[in-house]
C-alpha cells in the first residue's frame, strides 16, 4: 500500500444523505433506508478493498448527479457548479462517517464541498 493510496480515495457511489431512522425501520423496508444501507455497504466494500481508513481530519467532496430530466443547456450551465439543493451536505457527511467510523466523535476537522456532476461520486482525502 503506497502513501497516496492510503490518504486519498474516490468512491464510485452516488452520494446520499442519511435518512432520519425510526423504530419502525427495524422491520419496515422504506426505500430511503434500504438505499442508505446499500450505500453504506458499497462504501465499506470499496474502502476495505483499498485498505482506506478515514482519519480524524479529512476533506470530502461530493459530486451529485444531475437530473436526467434537465435540458442539455441547463446541464451544461450546472456542470461543476456548487450544488445548492437537497440532500444537505451535513446529512451526506453523516452517511459517509457512519459508514466508515465506529466512533465519529474522534473527528476534529472536516472540509466539505458539493458540486453538480454528470455522474455521482465521492472523493475523500485524509489530512
Amino acid at each position: 500500500m503506497n502513501l497516496a493510496q492510503s490518504n486519498f480515495i474516490t468512491l464510485d457511489v452516488e452520494p446520499i444523505g442519511k435518512p432520519r431512522l425510526t423504530q419502525r425501520d427495524k422491520w419496515a423496508n422504506r426505500p430511503c433506508v434500504t438505499r442508505y444501507w446499500e450505500f453504506k455497504d458499497a462504501i465499506n466494500l470499496i474502502c476495505n478493498s483499498k485498505n482506506f481508513k478515514l482519519a480524524d481530519r479529512f476533506s470530502i467532496v461530493f459530486h451529485v448527479k444531475m437530473s436526467k430530466s434537465w435540458s442539455k443547456k441547463k446541464r451544461a450551465e450546472k456542470l461543476g457548479t456548487e450544488h445548492d439543493q437537497k440532500p444537505d451536505i451535513d446529512n451526506m457527511l453523516k452517511a459517509v462517517m457512519d459508514s466508515l467510523l465506529d466512533d465519529d466523535s474522534k473527528v476534529c476537522a472536516v472540509n466539505m464541498e458539493k458540486y453538480w456532476a454528470e455522474k455521482g461520486y465521492v472523493e475523500i482525502m485524509n489530512k
